[in-house]
């Protein structure tokens, strides 16, 4: 096609076989979209494209992806806010019919079924990479997540574990809650934590997190709190996991949505979360917020 589109903190460039995103840096940009730097989509991640009209004079350009073609995405579990939708391209009004050519052009290359992708084709961020987290600092080296705990917000149950190292074969999946709430983690999902069926056996395809030990204990989470773990740094990270995990196995890697958890679980969370309001982490309406949602998952 050869077609660019310049945007607000993006460009496009369409060529025969992908999409080429280029990121903008500068302190306007989103971080995420500065981490990511730039992204090759290939047709087949696609599996629609809209043209609508944005806020204050602008033109909204957005190519959805396809589910499982994407780790970033499959990661983000729906949880990203729209300014950080690395798919979705804000223009200036003036350049809405260049926008919907583009669209045209770009929907009569794309697949025509919308099935679900059965391995990644969007390359995730490389390794090595690291970021700190509340109660302590991860790190991916490509082969092995490495978690240090910080002796000021590790719990007693993961100083008694001590420090973790995970092969990325030991694992199925990732399970990411953004940061942009009181609530945030990275979990770990390992084989041993695979359910099953007490007659047959058989690993479950989704672990109820219901059952999964609360994060402040599990020594395979890192806890977020309210200024550690950011989604430019925590998300990239987890999509690079899930990709190698990927790599590493027949199966596909598994991001864990969120599911009902049980009361016990709810207590203990609430209970983490007064800690860091007593702290000074959280502020009064955060946690007020936030507990009300705990509640709500009853």
């Amino acid at each position: 096609m050869g077609d660019v589109l310049a945007g607000i903190h993006a460009s496009w460039e369409f060529e025969s076989d992908s999409v080429l995103i280029r990121f903008q840096r500068g302190h306007r940009a989103p971080k995420l979209f500065q981490a990511l730097s730039e992204r090759r989509i290939p047709h087949s991640a696609f599996v629609s494209v809209t043209v609508s009209p944005g806020k204050r004079g602008t033109v909204v350009l957005r190519a959805a992806p396809r589910p499982g073609a994407d780790p970033l995405i499959e990661a983000a579990a729906g949880q990203l806010k729209e300014s950080n939708d690395p798919y979705r391209l804000v223009l200036p009004a003036d350049k809405g019919a260049l926008a919907e050519g583009c669209a045209d052009k770009l929907r009569a290359l794309l697949p025509t079924d919308d099935e679900p992708a059965e391995r990644y084709t969007v390359a995730a961020p490389s390794a090595p990479m690291a970021f700190k987290a509340y109660d302590g600092k991860a790190s991916f080296d490509g082969k092995h997540v490495d978690f240090r705990w910080s002796w000021t917000g590790a719990s007693s149950a993961k100083w008694k574990a001590g420090d973790q190292s995970f092969a990325v074969d030991e694992l199925t999946g990732v399970e990411w809650r953004t940061p942009d709430g009181p609530e945030g983690y990275l979990r770990l999902l390992r084989r041993t934590d695979e359910l099953r069926d007490p007659l047959v056996g058989i690993p479950q395809l989704d672990p109820d997190p219901a059952l999964l030990t609360p994060v402040d204990k599990d020594p395979a989470t890192v806890v977020f709190g309210a200024r550690n773990g950011p989604v430019h740094e925590s998300l990239p990270f987890a999509a690079a996991v899930l990709e190698s995990v990927q790599k590493s196995r027949s199966a596909p890697a598994m991001a864990l949505r969120t599911a009902r958890r049980d009361p016990a679980d709810i207590a203990e969370r609430i209970r983490h979360l007064g800690d860091l309001h007593q702290a000074g982490l959280v502020t009064d309406d955060e946690f007020s917020s936030k507990k009300a949602e705990l509640l709500a998952e009853l």
